[in-house]
């Protein structure tokens, strides 16, 4: 990221919740100076004022990034206050879940420079990854640009057409919550095993996010890894058979419920 055009021109933030918040630290530690930074958010936190930047304070007259972090519900009421900088050169980055290109351009106009990314809750932590897609307006530079103030939370990738932004949301949007219902399902599983219920959950917890990150770091995909640790007539053999059975294993439940998400989100979408 070119963290000097930005430092220059500044950086409005609309909305600064959790994920507006991770993504200001991340700037932050990377050197973006405080000063550079105007923070729109009716209810900011405790941390958000102490960090030096504009609060809700007269908006610069040529940013080079407004990045819009409000609930998509509330998009209506904030963004038609920053439609004096569509139309130009100002880049829109918006995390708005649902929120299509289309509508940001009826509401910013259409020579507007938009970028719309996707990103999940592991950006907490800055372990999250990142889907975007520009519009016709936005340029390599601009989604270059995108890629560097996002890397922040996680890894970005690029889409190829908007259209797969459902299948994002399905999968990667509402993803750690389904990893996260499992590691509830394995704690108590152990449970009725035998084990107390904190020590079934430390483990199940451990578990899930060793494999995640061993997942992250090996050079096999996670099926050789899954091979790697299947010994013929073992115990995770016997339990892999019930879990990869065709019909009532995992295979067709993780189907159903990424297909479920992603067509929700394209009712959302069409409003």
């Amino acid at each position: 990221m070119d963290m000097d055009v930005i430092a220059g021109r500044g950086l409005v933030l609309l909305g600064c919740g959790k994920m507006g918040s991770a993504m200001l630290a991340g700037w932050l530690a990377r050197g973006l100076p405080a000063a550079s930074v105007w923070v729109l958010d009716p209810y900011p936190s405790d941390w958000v004022r102490a960090q030096g930047v504009r609060l809700n304070a007269g908006l610069p007259d040529n940013p080079a990034v407004v990045l819009v972090a409000v609930k998509p519900q509330m998009m209506g009421e904030a963004l038609p206050g920053l439609q004096a900088l569509g139309n130009g050169d100002v880049l829109f980055v918006s995390i708005a879940a649902g929120t299509t290109i289309a509508a940001l351009e009826g509401i910013l106009g259409a020579d507007t420079p938009i970028v719309r990314a996707m990103p999940n809750t592991p950006a907490a932590v800055g372990q999250g990854i990142t889907a975007v897609i520009g519009n016709a307006r936005a340029s390599d530079a601009h989604l270059t640009m995108t890629e560097g103030l996002l890397s922040a939370i996680g890894q970005v990738v690029r889409l190829s057409a908007e259209a797969q932004m459902d299948a994002v949301t399905g999968l990667s949007g509402s993803g750690p919550a389904y990893v996260f219902h499992m590691i509830e399902c394995m704690a108590a599983a152990g449970e009725a095993q035998g084990l107390p219920p904190e020590l079934a959950m430390q483990l199940a917890k451990a578990t899930v996010a060793g494999a995640g990150a061993l997942a992250m770091q090996a050079v096999e995909d996670p099926a050789q890894l899954r091979v790697n640790v299947t010994s013929p007539n073992g115990t995770t053999q016997a339990g892999l058979q019930v879990l990869m059975d065709a019909e009532t294993g995992l295979p067709p439940l993780i189907r159903a419920t990424v297909a479920a998400a992603t067509a929700r989100s394209k009712e959302l979408a069409n409003g």
